[in-house]
């Protein structure tokens, strides 16, 4: 029996086969094609969206974008990945009509419109919305931690001379510090020559290490991102308002909406802000973080005398335990029964040898007395 041969390379067809007829009629290039044949691209802030009449012709915009895009979707982000594509891709072949934009014109392409890229994802969610596929009833917000290109060293040593900066000028203020003007043009010029001046430190699932923290807003007709923004944000606590908002904005304002989110954007402030807004926050209580002081502790100095237990009323609502505890820590005058025998205490903390009672200081080292 025979193998399943194919065609000959060098066989000619009288009939050729088109691009047109290797992609299928609900392919997504097709869908990619006609979004953006429908864009206002100097509109949304495309350069040279209309030809020039002199000088050398460059790529169309729009068929750029539609490169981006089918990357996007595809998860190809590399632009040299994409030069690859355009050659033996006969999806791309097919979308932009067998053109090989080289990778610089793609990353240059990248660089200059980051905006007017946003501006046309911003159109893909209202052309959606026009058609149906986004409803704008209830929305799901929650965040995504990033891992940066720029590596931990990096970044300690930016944060580094950041430190060394603001200290140099909170010196100069004081007139007697030497300051070297070369290193300190040294340090901004370094400063400047980092790649990702915004990256910090954050909580990972690979520990801390440089990050962003990557919000977004998903419509929950049928999970499509309406909205999304990389902060630089240590956790969600303060992301709830703003990205409610701008859902809200981007779905079209509708009077009413229900937002959905974990505890980590516990916000009481912020899930007020909303509700005066029309947006409903449907968010779990954070009940494991006092968000009341300012995180220092108190010391002796902020307690001006104890109170024993035992002056309390016999009606006093308290559990068996706890007044079990109270008589076997206060004695019958009144007092708060030693724990340990006074001499080690006073040893261990001098001020209370001077602010003991006197019946005490005449008793030495009794471990029975009271303190």
């Amino acid at each position: 029996m025979a193998f399943i041969q194919g065609e000959g390379r060098s066989q000619g067809t009288l009939f050729p086969v088109t691009l047109d007829e290797l992609i299928p009629e609900d392919h997504v290039c097709r869908v990619i094609d006609a979004f953006v044949g429908r864009l206002d691209v100097a509109g949304l802030g495309f350069e040279r969206a209309e030809a020039a009449e002199t000088g050398r012709p460059g790529y169309d915009p729009r068929d750029l974008l539609k490169l981006y895009l089918y990357g996007y979707l595809q998860q190809i982000r590399s632009s040299r990945r994409l030069e690859l594509e355009c050659q033996r891709n006969v999806e791309l072949m097919w979308l932009l009509g067998r053109l090989c934009p080289d990778h610089k014109s793609i990353a240059e392409f990248r660089r200059v419109h980051s905006d007017a890229v946003t501006e046309a994802g911003a159109e893909l969610i209202r052309f959606a919305r026009s058609v149906g596929l986004v409803r704008g009833e209830w929305v799901a917000i929650d965040g995504s931690k990033f891992r940066a290109v720029s590596s931990a060293r990096s970044v300690r040593e930016r944060e580094a001379l950041k430190r060394y900066l603001d200290e140099l000028e909170s010196a100069d203020a004081q007139d007697e510090v030497v300051i070297d003007p070369s290193a300190v043009a040294a340090a901004l010029e370094k400063l400047k020559k980092h790649s990702e001046p915004e990256a910090g430190f954050m909580r990972t699932g690979d520990g801390t290490a440089p990050a962003y923290n990557v919000q977004t807003a998903v419509d929950a007709e049928h999970a499509l991102i309406v909205v999304q923004k990389v902060t630089r944000e240590s956790n969600d606590t303060r992301s709830l308002q703003p990205m409610a908002e701008a859902a809200k904005m981007a779905v079209g304002e509708p009077q009413r909406m229900n937002v959905i989110a974990d505890a980590g954007y516990s916000n009481g402030e912020q899930a007020e802000a909303c509700e005066g807004k029309g947006i409903l926050p449907h968010v779990p209580s954070n009940r494991a973080i006092n968000n009341q002081g300012d995180g220092t502790f108190f010391d002796r100095t902020a307690f001006q005398r104890h109170v024993c237990l035992s002056g309390w009323p016999d009606s006093h609502p308290q559990t068996v335990s706890a007044q079990r505890s109270r008589r076997d820590l206060c004695s019958s005058t009144g007092g708060l029964r030693s724990l340990r025998p006074q001499g080690s205490l006073y040893s261990s903390f001098p001020a209370l040898r001077d602010t003991a009672p006197a019946r005490s200081r005449a008793a030495g080292h009794g471990s029975a007395r009271h303190v």
